[in-house]
């Protein structure tokens, strides 16, 4: 594992990873490689967007409209389904 690095965080965080990490079965390594593979960037998430619309528009016909979209969101987040930062403009 010669391309490796390392990361300095609080103690206070250090101490709240190995937790979840022990939760988990798993070393704060290994969780924090898993967030970074597994967490979609902005332009990810863009990207799925653009194609659940292209996929809608193919099985109903047409787009969700812009309304449809925000209630889509809407339910979402009230669900706890979207993370901060993650949504798009249409």
């Amino acid at each position: 594992m010669a391309d490796e690095t390392s990361i300095k965080v609080s103690a206070a965080a250090r101490d709240r990873l190995a937790q979840l990490a022990a939760e988990h079965g798993t070393t704060i390594r290994n969780l924090v490689e898993e967030l970074a593979q597994d967490t979609p960037t902005r332009a990810e998430y863009a990207e799925r967007a653009e194609l659940a619309r292209a996929e809608l528009a193919s099985a109903l016909g047409q787009a969700p409209s812009a309304e449809a979209e925000a209630k889509a969101r809407a339910l979402l987040e009230r669900l706890g389904g979207v993370q901060h930062g993650s949504q798009t403009a249409a």
